[in-house]
């Protein structure tokens, strides 16, 4: 078993926001990030490719200890991709490999489209870029009785809404006696607002993000589109699909569902690491981290 990576955490002001970030290991430069979830969520699989990479995670503007000078404000991936790209260049490093997660793909995507010099490769987890598919004005529709419901105080059923118009199962909530979702134990403060940062902040300008497939196409990087081998029939899956057709590529399996990098991550890693080296991003071919 090879020991725990040291781990070097700071934080970066930049404009609106003060990021919180952590990089470990050695060897080419591959970030981590999502969207709501922080570079907690990422960190065991973080831990794992330390083992012949540099790892950069990051927590999004907004959300756990990345704080914002005015609270509240919303988040959108223009935001969280410039928040990148400074990260980026205060670390002197790139350009970099990228994998992104459902929100964190969208993030890692407007990156490769405003900063295409800093993207060596986006490896684009299920991302919700339902502006691709063939109804967006119900999924935006959806999104905006989701986010109304989570504000009436309904915390249980937006999260009800939520999973299913992404048509994930959601065994946690079951319905009561009289008829109506329970929601599960409640979380602690700061999930408690990070989950709400995120339904009320983070979701729309997410989900109405339209990503552009020229600039995609024609970007220096490789653009990698992922989906987990148990999303079959889900939102994202759909997604992923049309974004991967869009450009005119085929889609990248991955073990596990929408979340399976936290959920198993020692069974995530090795495949992400066989992309890695796919697309040139490996220690032997000497891409490395630039200081």
């Amino acid at each position: 078993m090879n020991p725990t990576p040291s781990v070097t955490a700071d934080h970066l002001k930049v404009p609106d926001a003060t990021l919180y970030y952590e990089v470990r290991g050695q060897g080419p430069l591959v970030v981590l990030v999502g969207a709501p979830m922080h570079a907690e969520h990422f960190a065991p699989l973080a831990d794992l490719l330390a083992d012949g990479h540099t790892v950069l995670t990051t927590d999004p503007r907004g959300v756990n200890r990345s704080s914002l000078d005015e609270p509240g404000r919303d988040s959108t991936p223009q935001m969280r991709a410039d928040d990148l790209s400074r990260l980026l260049t205060h670390l002197g490093a790139g350009p970099a490999a990228v994998f992104g997660s459902s929100g964190g793909a969208v993030t890692a995507l407007a990156l490769a489209v405003a900063h295409p010099e800093q993207v060596r490769t986006v490896i684009a987890h299920e991302p919700p870029v339902s502006r691709l598919l063939d109804d967006p004005e119900a999924h935006d529709a959806a999104v905006e009785d989701i986010i109304a419901t989570y504000a009436s105080g309904d915390v249980a059923g937006a999260w009800v809404k939520f999973m299913i118009n992404a048509n994930i199962p959601l065994p946690e909530f079951e319905e009561s006696a009289s008829g109506h979702a329970e929601a599960p134990a409640a979380p602690d403060p700061q999930q408690a607002a990070d989950e709400r940062f995120w339904f009320l902040h983070e979701m729309r300008g997410t989900t109405h993000w339209e990503p552009d497939i020229a600039a995609l196409r024609a970007g220096p990087g490789s653009v990698v589109v992922g989906i987990g081998e148990e999303s079959a029939g889900q939102l994202c899956d759909h997604t992923s699909t049309a974004l991967a057709a869009a450009l005119g590529t085929k889609p990248t399996y991955f073990p596990g569902g929408h979340i399976a990098f936290a959920d198993d991550p020692a069974g995530f890693a090795p495949r992400l690491r066989e992309v890695l080296r796919e697309n040139g991003v490996s220690r032997e071919n000497g891409v490395s981290r630039e200081n």
